[in-house]
């Protein structure tokens, strides 16, 4: 653990983060076809051999508890790992059914077995595979300080991989699977280079949890990192992102250790993106362009994770989001973005508020007070013909802050019917009413409005090495506050984009001074910008652009 990690007590009193089977139980029985854990679960379709709260020793002497759930019989099989620090027990646990009851994700195409965002056991045992669910460090009966993502998350797993694959019911071979937090594990796993870890599948996992998790945009947003860490528990300590977060507001060393080392990776990876997750989208589609395997796939899509990663029938390569004809599936490619599309600039007019081919001739500007509503600049473009965009969308922005040092500055393209009005769709199988007005401002993961970003401008600074034409990466390591009358240009980094525009449509970039979407989950805090006076963008020769990828018809 580093020197710099911050802790808070933990606590470990039933809760809704325990589900069934989670009381501490070790020992080896057998759970025979047709067990039914609970009624709203499928009945088992195979005996399963579970291995409930084995220890396992990791090289600083703690010791972690895991379950291990296997088919019966002699023959050796490969394993799959789930790590989360959401702990073994989650995926049955009140909070979790009562989500997906929520999302309209059916419980009966699972046996509770799973561990949450993990493979379902019953499937993967039927198959000829054991499934490995731990306890990460500090989590329930595991002991030790709890570690939220970064080396030592890293680390402890690397030491299960190897200890799973020693056991004498095991091939030698360990692989993972999961997404959300069980994909980010993996970045750091497979960093580690544990000798038998033969293939990772990360689906939708931030990569760098500086940029993705509490610092989107170099703007402090700390609302799903609590609720991330006030779901570990255990006996003993567990890390305070919230502390850090204060203590550390720029990329030091602390933020380092929680960035996956992508260039190390050199397991086959087959990766799994969706579109509509602010979350996860910009640090999954990193990580796959940075990993060093050289057996890596990517397939993209267009639902919310849980509902992706749990449908029988994901057999798809490639996705394109139709708002209104429908999902295109199982398109391929050999790269991403495809080899026929070409990055395409759009400039910003304040004169007619729309986005041109070409720069407009004069320079003007546009203008909004951050204290009033709606507080927004927007601009539009038609489509004359059907247009695909697939890929990295960037906003080029030139800014002046009025009364104010700095801007904290949010971006998002909306998809128009050829009547102007904005399209959405869900991501999940849910349409009630109840989901309706969760994600009317707020569920952004669960309701798809458009590829968006935000950036603080006094973080404005890029970096070189990392960045290029199509996506910017910001340092984050200085803070560079704005002198009165100073102009500058910024890159605003959109998450990628998979969209078919029909004959007509249009596509509205907004520039606004507050999240206009909200948090990408219910029930978590929303963002509060650090605004005021007014702002101002520039158009003109040189000055504000859009770029799109657009495919070559």
């Amino acid at each position: 653990m580093r020197p710099d990690t911050l802790f808070e007590p933990s606590h470990h009193e039933p809760g809704p983060e325990h589900g069934v089977r989670s009381e501490f139980d070790p020992g080896t029985r057998t759970l025979p076809a047709g067990t039914r854990l609970a009624p709203r679960f499928r009945a088992l379709p195979a005996d399963i051999v579970l291995d409930k709260d084995v220890p396992v020793p990791v090289r600083d002497g703690t010791t972690l508890r895991v379950d291990v759930l296997r088919p019966p019989g002699d023959d050796p099989v490969p394993v799959l790992v789930a790590w989360s620090h959401h702990g073994k027990s989650h995926g049955s646990s009140p909070a979790a059914t009562a989500l997906f009851d929520l999302l309209g994700i059916d419980h009966g195409g699972l046996s509770g077995l799973q561990t949450f965002e993990g493979p379902d056991p019953a499937y993967w045992c039927a198959h000829g595979y054991a499934v490995c669910h731990p306890d990460p460090r500090g989590i329930a009966e595991s002991e030790g300080d709890s570690a939220l993502f970064g080396s030592q998350e890293g680390q402890d797993c690397h030491d299960l991989v190897e200890w799973l694959a020693e056991q004498d019911w095991c091939t030698g071979k360990v692989g993972m699977t999961g997404t959300s937090c069980a994909a980010v594990a993996q970045w750091f796993t497979a960093a580690e280079r544990p000798p038998h870890l033969a293939a990772i599948n990360p689906c939708s996992g931030f990569s760098d949890v500086h940029r993705d998790l509490v610092l989107r945009g170099g703007m402090p947003d700390t609302g799903v990192a609590e609720h991330l860490q006030h779901g570990s528990c255990g006996r003993n300590r567990r890390e305070d992102l919230l502390a850090e977060v204060e203590a550390h507001p720029l990329i030091d060393a602390l933020w380092r250790d929680k960035t996956a080392d992508l260039a190390r990776i050199t397991t086959p990876a087959y990766v799994v993106a969706g579109y509509g997750d602010a979350l996860h989208t910009p640090g999954t589609f990193r990580a796959w362009r940075g990993l060093s395997s050289a057996q890596k796939w990517l397939r993209t899509h267009p639902a919310q994770e849980w509902t992706d990663y749990y449908h029988p029938d994901n057999i798809a390569d490639l996705r394109l989001l139709d708002l209104e004809g429908g999902d295109r599936a199982g398109l391929p490619a050999d790269r991403f973005p495809p080899a026929e599309v070409t990055a395409v600039d759009h400039h910003l007019d304040a004169a007619t508020r729309t986005l041109r081919p070409t720069p407009p001739a004069a320079a003007g500007e546009v203008s909004y007070d951050t204290g009033t509503d709606p507080a927004l600049v927007s601009f539009t473009l038609r489509f004359p013909q059907r247009t695909e965009l697939i890929g990295y969308p960037k906003a080029h922005l030139r800014v002046e802050a009025r009364g104010a040092d700095d801007m904290d500055l949010f971006v998002l393209l909306q998809q128009l019917d050829t009547g102007g009005t904005p399209l959405r769709r869900f991501t999940v199988p849910g349409r009630g009413a109840l989901l309706q007005d969760l994600t009317e401002r707020g569920g952004s993961a669960l309701r798809y409005a458009g590829p968006h970003g935000r950036l603080r401008v006094s973080a404005r600074h890029l970096d070189a090495t990392a960045s290029t034409a199509d996506v910017p990466v910001h340092g984050f390591d200085r803070v560079e506050p704005l002198r009165p009358g100073q102009v500058v240009d910024v890159d605003v980094d959109l998450m990628p984009i998979g969209l078919v525009c029909h004959p007509g449509e249009q596509l509205r970039l907004v520039i606004s001074s507050r999240d206009l979407l909200g948090p990408s989950m219910p029930g978590i805090r929303d963002h509060a910008p650090r605004n005021k006076g007014t702002h101002v963008i520039r158009t003109g020769p040189g000055a504000s652009y859009l770029r799109l990828p657009i495919r070559a018809r």
